[in-house]
């Protein structure tokens, strides 16, 4: 197990973003808050999205601009299939001002039996919780449909979310990776 805290991944169109998504889904548990940071357009949903699927949520996952936070429920199993996942909480600072407006929404004891992935954390960042995994998304100059994607564990549990990722072959600490 490697004790490093950061993992960079790159992706090339909106269908490898989801699957990148789909891949941390597999490693996130019930309690995990993820932060998601990047400029408008970068993938922040795509990447939710990405995730929502693979937590066998019911969709659409959209952005929850207008109602901060919303949540998606896994679909029932079939009979005989694996039991039912874990609830995805989505929530969008966007629209909020202040620390303090993130504090009143009092995001992670409402998630708790869940995933909880926050757009724009900058809006409020000393109201979240302090061990988390954030993923930074840039937008590659020359490149419209490439995104690099850079993943910072806070926390021991999270350190443990990125040695996930990497065992699964599809992506590397050493430098950037592309995801398949």
């Amino acid at each position: 197990m490697s004790t490093a805290n950061r993992l960079q991944v790159s992706t090339s169109g909106v269908a490898r973003t989801r699957a990148l998504g789909r891949r941390l889904a597999r490693y996130l548990r019930g309690g995990d808050v993820v932060l998601l940071q990047g400029p408008l357009g970068a993938g922040k949903t795509a990447l939710t999205q990405g995730v929502g699927a693979g937590l066998n949520v019911e969709g659409p996952v959209n952005s929850p601009t207008f109602v901060l936070l919303a949540r998606h429920d896994p679909v029932e199993p079939l009979e005989g299939a694996a039991p039912r996942g874990l609830p995805l909480y989505h929530a969008d600072l966007y629209r909020l001002g202040s620390a303090e407006d993130v504090a009143d929404l009092n995001l992670a004891p409402q998630a708790i039996d869940g995933v909880l992935l926050i757009e724009w954390p900058e809006r409020g960042l000393e109201a979240l919780p302090a061990e988390h995994l954030l993923v930074v998304i840039e937008l590659v100059e020359g490149a419209p449909s490439e995104r690099r994607f850079t993943f910072v564990a806070v926390g021991e549990r999270y350190r443990r979310v990125l040695d996930g990722l990497e065992a699964s072959g599809h992506v590397s600490r050493s430098g950037s990776a592309r995801a398949r």
